[in-house]
């Protein structure tokens, strides 16, 4: 220890003022940068030999199979949950069907939801008629795997009947002009005749007029996600608004919040405001009432109210 203490200390002090000379360091950064080296090279090893460490350790075999047999035991759970829910699920039952004439109790016996079957009647009602087994799929709500699931069992024809042409000379003929259409009863087809508008416009067109509870004035296409003012122009020549048709009005009284959020005119702060002011000063006795709600624009009132409805 005597004879290698001045080695030592004669190779700190050359490695010290080797270091300072390179780096530009004073005696402080100097002696600080020789201590931070070390732990540096310690901590960048540490890891590596923690883990050779705990691999040359001898395993407990016992703990693992411990712990793959409680693995083993959580399936077994999950699968005898996942079995038990599925025999509880109950099938649809499918049998020959038209949808043009089917009950709501044969369409949810087919595996409609109720809102679904709904829906279908509701078209039907407004003189809507599927006919070609691809219009189903076209209601809104209809899943696509439980319609490819029924396509068998839908007594429509599969295509349009498309009208042969005959032709005995070269001939040019003129387009026929589109009949007008009620808008409220309109179908993709018909609406897929104006031009710009192709498979998508036509849905979310039919979907808009459905969240609405059907139009009452022809400007309301301008709200439709992706109509053009072009579009909407053509639209407006082609189609029409019967003036006794009565759109589906909210009972304002009885609907739940989150319910009434659902319509196009209003949000969540809208009808949160609406059901909180009904709570706090009972039933809405005419559309006045509303009018004293604070946060709901007069514009808002305005365009909601001819879907509203207060007494039953």
């Amino acid at each position: 220890m005597y004879f290698s203490s001045p080695v030592v200390s004669t190779y700190m002090i050359g490695l010290k003022r080797w270091v300072r000379n390179f780096f530009g360091f004073s005696r402080s950064q100097t002696n600080a940068f020789l201590i931070l080296i070390p732990l540096m090279i310690a901590f960048i090893f540490s890891e590596p030999l923690w883990r050779w460490w705990v691999a040359s350790r001898p395993r407990d075999s016992s703990a693992d199979r411990q712990k793959l047999d409680s693995l083993i035991a959580i399936w077994d759970i999950r699968d005898s949950v996942s079995l038990n829910s599925s025999e509880n699920k109950v099938k649809a039952s499918f049998f020959s069907f038209d949808p043009n004439k089917a009950s709501i109790d044969d369409l949810q016996a087919l595996g409609f939801s109720k809102g679904v079957a709904n829906r279908i009647l509701h078209y039907r009602e407004k003189g809507g008629v599927f006919k070609v087994k691809s219009d189903v799929l076209k209601m809104y709500g209809v899943d696509s795997t439980h319609y490819h699931q029924l396509y068998a069992f839908i007594v429509l024809p599969e295509k349009r009947e498309s009208i042969p042409l005959y032709e005995s000379k070269p001939q040019t003929f003129a387009r026929k002009p589109i009949e007008r259409f009620d808008l409220n009863l309109a179908d993709t087809a018909q609406l897929k005749k104006i031009y710009g508008i192709g498979e998508k416009l036509s849905l979310r067109i039919l979907k808009y007029r459905e969240a609405l509870g059907g139009f009452i004035e022809m400007n309301q296409l301008s709200e439709v996600y992706g109509l053009d003012s072009t579009v909407v122009n053509r639209l407006m020549k082609k189609a029409f608004i019967n003036g006794e048709f009565s759109p589906v009005k909210i009972d304002i009284n009885a609907i739940a919040q989150q319910e009434l959020a659902v319509h196009p005119y209003l949000s969540n702060k809208d009808a949160k405001a609406i059901v909180a002011y009904r709570f706090q000063h009972g039933k809405f006795g005419a559309l006045s009432d509303l009018e004293n709600i604070l946060g709901v624009e007069a514009e808002t009132i305005r365009k909601i109210a001819p879907y509203l409805k207060f007494n039953d």
